[in-house]
């Protein structure tokens, strides 16, 4: 016969009411609904709805997080604009400052911050751009040093003081495959090219582990590519081949989200390979932005159907803390 006089357990906390903030692993009796719960992470891995942003547009810049990012530039149709704006994790607000160049499709720093963000590159009308300018929190400054190659729609990954951008456009509109690193002061043009050249591409990442998925030029590509901070590998291509995609994350977790066609389709990167998440997007769209991690992000603005701009933002949620009912028999 076993005896139980020596077991001893955790002590559960009776409340009338959930806990405010409570801890991972944290258990309580809730005695005014009468149920056991728990707190701990749970995968979610959908979108919901978030804040409007202010002007509709497609194709701008980001840095940030979901609950301290930073969007700016892009097409706001029928021109381009330079409105920054800025979301604090409910809603959207508009900086007074506006970029000095105003043009669309330039490379920005998804790993950088809502305070310090870069931009550079891009297209007006006809022109190709090779200006760079950062932003401090308050206002972007146009730097002395330019692109090597003036590119729009290329990839990109990093922060403001160590960037990268790829492949993409160059004057004439023909694909160019080259690399450029970003030190905070200057551009170097790398000896290290991307396998696919394409434009229209999600990039996310560092400087020295980046990752590079879709595009077309068009048409539509599935290539995938990751960076070591030496060169490019191929890794194994998306399941659904889009060009101007939503992506976030790292080198190794990342989101791939929309595209042409108003697509809805989420797909999630875990290192390995890339798989076909169960959900998508309430709104099909592309040219659409995209910040954050696998964890938490957002997919901003782009083009929606039939053929405007919209202005939802939908919030990404991989896995999360969530209060959990436990049953007990």
């Amino acid at each position: 016969m076993v005896a139980y006089t020596g077991i001893q357990g955790q002590n559960i906390l009776i409340v009338s009411s959930d806990p405010a903030n409570p801890t991972e692993g944290q258990i309580w009796y809730n005695s005014t609904t009468n149920l056991l719960k728990g707190y701990q992470f749970a995968v979610v891995n959908a979108f919901a709805s978030g804040g409007n942003i202010n002007t509709a547009r497609g194709a701008g810049g980001v840095s940030g997080t979901d609950t301290a990012g930073i969007y700016f530039g892009g097409n706001a149709a029928p021109g381009n604009t330079g409105a920054t704006e800025l979301y604090n994790g409910t809603s959207w607000t508009t900086s007074p400052a506006i970029m000095n160049l105003i043009t669309y499709w330039r490379s920005s720093t998804p790993a950088g911050t809502q305070t310090a963000s870069l931009a550079a590159g891009g297209l007006s009308a006809t022109v190709f751009q090779n200006a760079t300018e950062s932003w401090n929190g308050s206002t972007w400054t146009t730097s002395p040093a330019n692109l090597n190659t003036a590119r729009y729609a290329a990839g990109s990954s990093g922060t403001q003081t160590a960037a990268l951008t790829f492949t993409g456009y160059q004057a004439g509109f023909s694909l160019i495959s080259s690399t450029e690193s970003w030190n905070g002061s200057s551009w170097t043009t790398l000896p290290a090219s991307v396998n696919t050249a394409r434009a229209y591409l999600a990039g996310c990442g560092t400087q020295t582990a980046a990752l590079a998925f879709g595009g077309g030029s068009p048409p539509a590509q599935n290539a995938s590519e990751s960076y070591n901070g030496t060169s490019w590998t191929n890794t194994p291509n998306l399941n659904t081949g889009a060009y101007s995609r939503a992506g976030f994350g790292t080198q190794t977790l990342a989101v791939a989200a929309g595209g042409n066609g108003y697509l809805t389709s989420t797909e999630l990167w875990n290192g390995s390979t890339w798989s076909n998440n169960p959900t998508g997007l309430a709104t099909g769209r592309f040219r659409a932005s995209g910040l954050g991690s696998q964890t938490a992000g957002l997919v901003i603005s782009g083009k929606g159907p039939p053929t405007a701009y919209i202005t939802n933002t939908e919030e990404w949620t991989g896995q999360a803390l969530l209060v959990k009912t436990i049953t007990t028999s």
